[in-house]
């Protein structure tokens, strides 16, 4: 780099966000189309930002390694005073190394010929003689532009492309988490915990046994529903009467996690000319747990190819395709899962004692479509569904 000099880089598609959608996108786009994945951190997968839970079957049809996550075979809710377990056998659970699988991610992209530039902040952007000019900034380069013909919005919670090029607004309701990962001495390593109640108004915690013998140990809330930092719940939460109530014992504390989620509607237009929204950016993390990897790098994957179709060409119908894929899989869901969200948002102690007394009559299936968000229409039509969602939320 010359002193004093601006670079620039031409590429065909910038992707902001090296999380699993840009990643995801980055390694399915094909090999002619030139790539530039920028991340923030100085590294990828770190720090962490989700608390990793997710489900085996669909780990399973993305080809991610089994030695990338943890098997889960039991589920319980509680409240502060309901238990509810369910065992699984046709809905495993699993929860992530979110780090491992990240690189894995970030491998696959690379091997496909991608550059991933990390510790690089997205400044702004501008429509260019049919295309984009984005200015960037890296810790160790200054500040530098790319110009390209599309720009893939990976970047989150924070929007950055979009906001930028004024074509939305940042969503001002959200999920916050906080999380603490420990090295366990013992307890529960099968068994994952949802627990909600009088400490954790306006959210819900969870216990994950996680990869490597370690257990994660969160809390999540709706800002600004409610005010209370998960920070603050957390700090109060680890109590030797808590952890005693879970037969929990821990060792050494690995690292703190933190991260926050659009807590939106579904908005179905993801296609803004040559700007495009996927992953959390898109609001593809379910609204009733907030859980969006595989979400994320299953459409990741699908973009990728629909973009690289649309460079081969030179038409948007694919991407059109994209969009509208999309909204079959998530407008309708999310439709019932956000109403949902808003309104267990203000229960109260009670109102999670009755509905976690009702959780305790679901069948397997049953419980993993609410997890999910798997609102289908012949499952609502359907009375046991149609009960979860009158009487466990009230709608």
């Amino acid at each position: 780099m010359v002193l004093g000099l601006m670079t620039q880089i031409d590429v065909d598609v910038l992707i902001v966000g090296g999380g699993p959608a840009g990643l995801a996108t980055a390694a399915a786009l094909p090999q002619s189309a030139k790539v530039l994945v920028v991340h923030q951190d100085r590294e990828i997968g770190k720090p962490v930002r989700t608390s990793g839970g997710s489900w085996i079957k669909d780990l399973q049809a993305l080809g991610v390694p089994p030695d990338l996550y943890h098997p889960i075979s039991e589920i319980e809710f509680r409240s502060d005073n309901e238990r509810a377990l369910h065992k699984l056998s046709r809905h495993r659970m699993a929860v992530l190394d979110v780090t491992g699988l990240y690189q894995w991610l970030a491998e696959a992209a690379e091997w496909r010929g991608c550059d991933i530039r990390t510790g690089v902040k997205f400044l702004t952007a501008k429509e260019d003689s049919g295309g984009y000019l984005s200015t960037l900034r890296g810790r160790d380069e200054g500040e530098f532009t790319v110009r390209s013909r599309y720009v893939i919005d990976a970047s989150g919670q924070a929007h950055a492309v979009v906001s930028a090029l004024g074509l939305g607004p940042k969503p001002t309701r959200q999920g916050v988490g906080v999380e603490y990962e420990y090295e366990l001495i013992e307890g529960i390593t099968r068994r994952a915990v949802l627990f909600v109640g009088e400490t954790v108004l306006g959210g819900y915690g969870w216990i994950f046994p996680a990869p490597h013998g370690r257990i994660r140990i969160g809390v999540g809330v709706i800002h600004p529903d409610v005010e209370t930092s998960p920070r603050e719940i957390m700090e109060q939460l680890i109590t030797p009467e808590f952890l005693d109530s879970y037969g929990l014992t821990l060792g050494e504390l690995v690292h703190a996690n933190a991260g926050i989620l659009p807590s939106v509607a579904y908005d179905p237009r993801l296609v803004h000319g040559g700007v495009i929204r996927v992953g959390d950016t898109a609001n593809f993390a379910t609204p009733t747990v907030g859980e969006g990897i595989r979400q994320a790098i299953e459409f990741g994957r699908v973009l990728g190819a629909a973009l690289g179709k649309t460079l081969e060409m030179g038409n948007a119908a694919p991407l059109r395709r994209y969009e509208k894929l999309c909204a079959r899989a998530f407008k309708r869901n999310y439709h019932f899962g956000f109403r949902a969200n808003k309104r267990i948002a203000q229960y109260g102690p009670a109102e999670w004692d009755r509905s976690v007394r009702r959780l305790k009559r679901l069948s397997e299936p049953q419980m993993a479509a609410l997890l999910r968000s798997e609102f289908k229409l012949s499952m609502l039509m359907n009375s046991a569904l149609t009960y979860v969602r009158r009487r466990v939320f009230g709608g």
